[in-house]
């Protein structure tokens, strides 16, 4: 269990690193679905981030607060493109 935790940790930086890239994208983003592409990207990496610290925290309950965020994230992607499209959530 100890090495998978190392090798996790490894990419910890990486997280933080594309957490913050989507953050300036997010605040500078020139059109509005270039900012909920970034949102959507940052959800996701903050899940696998979620999931990396459960892992490491070993704590299960963690990994369920990262499956409730991408669910989160996935309904904001069907309201912001019916949105952007004009239409209602039915049609």
């Amino acid at each position: 269990m100890m090495m998978i935790v190392e090798y996790l940790t490894f990419f910890i930086p990486f997280y933080l690193i594309g957490i913050v890239m989507y953050v300036v994208r997010a605040l500078k983003g020139p059109t509005i679905p270039d900012t909920v592409l970034s949102i959507d990207c940052l959800g996701y990496a903050l899940a696998a981030l979620l999931v990396i610290f459960s892992v490491y925290l070993q704590s299960p309950l963690i990994i369920a607060c990262a499956i409730v965020l991408t669910l989160w994230i996935y309904a904001l992607d069907v309201y912001m493109s019916k949105y952007l499209e004009k239409k209602e959530l039915g049609e």
